[in-house]
């Protein structure tokens, strides 16, 4: 495309369509890593949360299973 833009003398115009080209293909390509992306870190954040939890929650159980049985 720049050599065609040298032969007709629009240089700058068929950079600027170049560029528009690949803004494009950029943000098409960000935009499908983000959706890609969305769901597992949204899994992963479960998982954390409720290891998070359960770490809280365990001690309890265990208080309760020592004043029961004793």
């Amino acid at each position: 495309m720049l050599e065609v833009g040298e032969e007709t003398g629009q240089t700058s115009e068929m950079l600027d369509k170049v560029a528009d080209y690949y803004d494009q293909e950029v943000e098409s390509a960000t935009d499908g890593l983000t959706s890609a992306l969305e769901p597992l870190l949204v899994v992963f954040m479960g998982v954390v949360i409720g290891a998070m939890v359960i770490c809280l929650y365990l001690p309890m159980f265990s208080i309760y299973q020592n004043i029961q049985s004793g």
